[in-house]
């Protein structure tokens, strides 16, 4: 038992183990560390995402202008109090909305629109025509306010 040890043979001759010559092994195996690499990229490329959480922070109040953000005029539609449609200033038919909205989308490159409508416009009229507006192309749809209004937490305005 030790590191001699004797093996026997079938033909029943001794044999010393390790009388064969056997080379040592120079080529490292990268296999398992490729495996392992590739599985740490993965979790790696998936958990990025997700450490880009932003911080809540309360950013300092200011005087100064703000940066001018677009190439583009924004494009901008108005329903007026007795329903009438202005597209940027100009007053558009019904009938006719979707197909200029088309038009106008295939030379902008910016998808976004403002909808203004007067308060007394009912509800399903502004749905209308916010679905009007995404037949046309335009998926990005502000909905533009006055701000100060009351407030639905009982303190008043």
């Amino acid at each position: 038992m030790g590191a001699g040890a004797i093996n026997q043979t079938d033909s029943g001759r001794k044999r010393r183990r390790g009388s064969v010559k056997r080379k040592p092994m120079s080529e490292i195996n990268v296999t398992p560390f490729v495996d392992v690499m590739l599985v740490l990229l993965i979790i790696f490329m998936v958990a990025a995402p997700l450490m880009t959480v932003g911080v809540p922070i309360e950013l300092p109040k200011t005087a100064a202008t703000p940066l001018p953000g677009e190439e583009e005029e924004p494009l901008t539609l108005v329903i007026s109090a007795d329903g009438v449609l202005l597209l940027q200033e100009v007053e558009i038919k019904r009938e006719a909305l979707v197909p200029k909205l088309r038009a106008i989308a295939a030379e902008r490159q910016d998808d976004k629109v403002f909808l203004r409508a007067d308060t007394n416009v009912p509800y399903g009229q502004v749905m209308q025509v916010m679905g009007a507006l995404n037949a046309g192309g335009f998926r990005n749809i502000g909905l533009v306010t006055d701000a100060g209004g009351p407030k639905l937490d009982g303190q008043g305005q």
